[in-house]
Parts: structure tokens; C-alpha cells; sequence
């Protein structure tokens, strides 16, 4: 049926190829994966694990339409084991009947099924009565039984890029489904929609519906941030703002703030900022900013991010609250920080210099006559474990201070006694 008027914005421009379809060109690009697939004839249960609004949905549309086949959805927010056993009837029906047609049964949000949910599709999936594609924002591998995700490939959707979403707003204009849209409103419309291609086409049609109620014939900034409010001010993913309230929050968790920083996370998730991007930021606060100071920060930071891809909004929101707290309160030290970036500076203005002869393996005959690790000390071997006097960086490599430099915080308190301990032996094995 061609698309009407009637129809949902996101409905009319929904692929009807491969060709048509924007992003995930690392799946459905010529040689890719999901390309083979659509080219084989034959298709295989998978699971399509992404962001909202990467085309889950289209893909698995698109998958039944190149193999002819019945396809029938099912949402497990919504369904249950009854709608698994109509899906399995229906299938049935489809194969014994005159046309002896495939099935192809889409779950939206698998992970929502329970276990014996997820279970039920099993003996029909073995069977091949019909091929099994589950969508998920959640990590399969914690979300999916194993019995089933060992049955169904993997592919990893990426959120939609600034140009692929441009492309959308494109394709909108050329059907006439919205008025023109200028430069800027573009740009704000896409930072808005932050890869996903639903939001970016709800606010397209909401956008359509403001102004013909108001017969305007374009849509310009102002009026767009007008009609659409708070949300649209608050959140400007690519705007100062944005990055001004993110450079806040770092700067209260390096300040040792708990309640500044929680304050600037909360605003931050308020704004519509992805609590992925969060956890991002706050692995790397634990690594710029505590370091070996507390080392137990990074592993909680890494810890919290995986139970909010468990978890999901809102629920896994307050791991990442609870890090937060705890990076503002724990000792900070920037040393490995300004270490790395030291040695980087050095090694990217240095020459490349060799290995020292006495550090190199020699696993042949002929190393070992070139003097390959002559001379090595095996550290295990020598009095409490460390080869005093030993040298190991290459020649000509004479820092002034060494690169790594503990602050008196925290677990690097110890680290710097045990240095110096080190450094004291090193200069007594030389003298």
C-alpha cells in the first residue's frame, strides 16, 4: 500500500530497500554481514542489539520482505506466552499451507520476556518452523537466555550519526511531509535527537502539525524552539551548555563536592543526556582524577556502567548517583595522568631508540650469539623479589624527575614509601 498523509511520519519514510536505509552501513554495507544474509537466500534467528531509533524494527521488516515471508511482531512489553502461541499457529498455517510461506517472528524489547518466556521459542526455532529475530536495547548477554542467544547471531546497531540524521530531515522536506527547514533549526533538531531517528521523526511531525495550524511556510529556530519548549532548551547536545554542565560536574567530583556534583549529574539526566555518555564520563574522572590514589574508583566506575546496561532507566541510574558520590569522596591524583602525557610527549618528540640488548627474548640460536638477553637479571631470583640496580629504560633516556610522581593521598601514600625504598636500593647497588 503506498504511504498516505494518514500515515505516521516515521511509517512514510521507513525503507522499503537496503539500498534506502540510513546508518548501520558496517551491517548492510556490500560485504557486511547483514548484506550477506539479505543475498543468501537464507535466513538465520538473530538478535539486533542497539540504541532506540536505529532501525531494529525496519531491518527485521526488510529481512521478510527479501525472503517472502509471513512477519509477525511481538512486543514483549505487551505480549506474553499467549501471543507465542498464536505467533506459533500462525507459522504452522504458513508452512502447511498452499503457498508454503516462511515466518519470521520479531520480538520488540526481548529482554522484557522472562526466562521461560524466552524458552518457549526454543523447540520452534530448532525445528526451523520460523526464524527468530530479537530487538533489545539491553546487552544480550545479561538480557538473553543463553540457550536461545546461542541459537541467534549478534549485531551490535550503532546510533545514527549527525549526517545520517540530516539525511532523514532531507528525505522529509523531498516527500513534502515537512516545510522547509533552515540551517540552524536542522543543527538543533539534529543535536536533539542524539542518534535516534524516532525522536528526530516525532519532533518532525510535531513540528509539521505546528505549522500548518499556523500556515507557516518554514521552520526557522526561534519558532521551533517556541513550539517545542523547555525540552528542546534544555538539552543542546552539541550547544555550550551542554558541555558546560559536563565540565561542572567534572570539576565538582575533582573538587571532592559529593552534593555539587550529584546536583550537576541530576541536571545532566534531567537535560536528556545519555546515561551511557555519563558512565563514559565518569570512567574517565575515576582515571584523570583518583587514579592510584584509590584504585577501587575505576572498578566502581566500570562496575556502575554495566548495572545501568542491566538495569536500564531509571533503575540504573542510581548506580551511576552512587559513583558519583564516590569519586567526589574519594582521594584524588592526577599523577598517572600527567605521567601518561609526559611519556607520550617524550615518545612522540624522541626517536625510536632499541630495546636494551640484556631486555630482548631470544628464543633462536642466533639471538643468543647477538647477546639477545645476556646479562638480564630475573627479578624473582633476586632479594625481595627486585633486581636493585637493574636498568630498564632505553639509552639515552635520562628523566629528570621520574615520570610517575604519587601525591600524599590516599593508596599512593604507600606507593610513594615503597619508591622510595626502591629508588634508595637502586642508588646503593651503584655505588
Amino acid at each position: 500500500m503506498a504511504p498516505t498523509s494518514h500515515q505516521p511520519l516515521a511509517e512514510r519514510l521507513r525503507p522499503k530497500t537496503l539500498g534506502e536505509v540510513i546508518g548501520q552501513q558496517h551491517l548492510l554495507g556490500p560485504g557486511m554481514p547483514l548484506r550477506i544474509a539479505f543475498e543468501s537466500g537464507q535466513p538465520h534467528s538473530c538478535i539486533l542489539w542497539g540504541p532506540p531509533g536505529t532501525g531494529k524494527t525496519t531491518i527485521a521488516r526488510l529481512m521478510a520482505d527479501a525472503f517472502d515471508a509471513q512477519f509477525l511482531s511481538i512486543s514483549a512489553v505487551l505480549g506474553g506466552v499467549k501471543d507465542i502461541r498464536e505467533a506459533v499457529e500462525r507459522a504452522t498455517a504458513a508452512r502447511d499451507g498452499l503457498e508454503q510461506r516462511r515466518t519470521i517472528v520479531f520480538v520488540d524489547e526481548v529482554h522484557r520476556f522472562n526466562k521461560s518466556q524466552q524458552d518457549a521459542f526454543l523447540p520452534h526455532v530448532e525445528s526451523g518452523l520460523f526464524t527468530f529475530i530479537g530487538a533489545t536495547t539491553e546487552n544480550p548477554s545479561f538480557e538473553v537466555n543463553s540457550a536461545l542467544l546461542s541459537r541467534a547471531a549478534v549485531y551490535v546497531l550503532k546510533s545514527l550519526t549527525e549526517d545520517d540524521l540530516r539525511q532523514i530531515v532531507t528525505r522529509a522536506q523531498d516527500i513534502q511531509a515537512v516545510p522547509a527547514v533552515e540551517a540552524k533549526a536542522v543543527e538543533r533538531l539534529v543535536a536533539y535527537a542524539d542518534g535516534d531517528a524516532r525522536r528526530l521523526l516525532n519532533t518532525l511531525e510535531t513540528l509539521s502539525v505546528a505549522a500548518t495550524a499556523e500556515k507557516r511556510g518554514d521552520i526557522g529556530d526561534e519558532w521551533l524552539l517556541r513550539v517545542l519548549g523547555e525540552r528542546m532548551r534544555r538539552y543542546d547536545k552539541g550547544g555550550e551548555q551542554f558541555y558546560d554542565t559536563i565540565s561542572a560536574l567534572h570539576k565538582s567530583v575533582r573538587g571532592s563536592d559529593p552534593d555539587a556534583a550529584l546536583y550537576w549529574f541530576v541536571r545532566m539526566l534531567d537535560g536528556g543526556a545519555d546515561p551511557r555518555y555519563m558512565a563514559r564520563r565518569l570512567v574517565r574522572m575515576a582515571s584523570e582524577d583518583i587514579g592510584l590514589a584509590d584504585p577501587r574508583a575505576l572498578r566502581l566506575a566500570l562496575d556502575a556502567a554495566e548495572v545501568y546496561e542491566r538495569l536500564g532507566s531509571p533503575e540504573g541510574e542510581l548506580a551511576l548517583a552512587e559513583c558519583v558520590v564516590y569519586l567526589a569522596i574519594a582521594p584524588k591524583s592526577n599523577a598517572i595522568y600527567q605521567a601518561y602525557n609526559e611519556v607520550r610527549a617524550l615518545v612522540q618528540q624522541d626517536s625510536t631508540r632499541p630495546v636494551p640488548l640484556h631486555l630482548r627474548n631470544a628464543p633462536t640460536r642466533l639471538m643468543k650469539q647477538l647477546d639477545y638477553g645476556k646479562g638480564y637479571r630475573y627479578a624473582h631470583d633476586e632479594e625481595g623479589g627486585f633486581a636493585a640496580g637493574e636498568r630498564y629504560l632505553p639509552d639515552g633516556v635520562e628523566p629528570q624527575q621520574p615520570f610517575y610522581r604519587p601525591v600524599e593521598r590516599g593508596l599512593e601514600i604507600r606507593i610513594a614509601e615503597k619508591l622510595r625504598e626502591l629508588r634508595k636500593r637502586n642508588e646503593d647497588a651503584d655505588l
